[in-house]
């Protein structure tokens, strides 16, 4: 059996918020939560720990966007922001944020399973291009940090290239580490030496 979808609502028009849950409850099978009050909203949305966040706002300040994205965590969670109007900058700055899906013209009960989708979708993209880029970012530091390693043993105990990297090797094997972490003792070792 499939979770349920939690999602948090942010709408400080009750009337609103009701009329959303309304729309999602004809969508689909969620968990919803409805916040109306802005204040607090970090500690709330960390307590209820939503999968996605909805916000509908009528005309947002740069203050009021940036405040939500920070209190929505959009690093952590798909957030979908509904807005009646916009303007380019505000749209870059939601973007640029982490909001997944930053929908022009309000909410419509209509587009709202579709935009959900989408910024589920979104998000998860963008995590997954997170992830591949962070482990990529690693491989090169741990690449930089065997290569000077190497750089040490060939100079040290005139080796070529790849009797240095066997040596390290041969070491990680013996003490049952990682070559990079053999590298680094090495290049932290020799630090203090020079």
């Amino acid at each position: 059996m499939q979770r349920r979808l939690k999602i948090t609502i942010v709408e400080s028009d009750p009337a609103r918020a009701a009329l959303i849950e309304e729309s999602l409850s004809l969508a689909g099978q969620y968990e919803l939560t409805t916040l109306t009050r802005m204040a607090g909203l970090t500690a709330a949305i960390a307590a209820t720990n939503p999968d996605i966040v909805l916000i509908d706002l009528d005309n947002p300040s740069r203050d009021t966007l940036e405040e939500l994205t920070l209190a929505t965590a959009p690093l952590e969670r798909p957030v979908a922001l509904f807005v009646d109007q916009s303007d380019a900058n505000l749209t870059r700055i939601a973007i640029e944020a982490g909001v997944s899906a930053y929908v022009v013209d309000g909410l419509r009960a209509d587009r709202l399973k579709p935009v959900l989708d989408a910024a589920v979708t979104r998000f998860e993209m963008f995590r997954q291009m997170r992830v591949e880029l962070a482990a990529t970012k690693r491989a090169l530091e741990e690449r930089k940090v065997i290569d000077r390693a190497k750089g040490i043993l060939m100079k040290a105990k005139g080796l070529d290239e790849g009797a240095a990297y066997a040596l390290l090797r041969r070491a990680a094997m013996d003490q049952g580490r990682k070559v990079v972490d053999v590298a680094e003792a090495l290049v932290s070792t020799a630090g203090l030496l020079s």
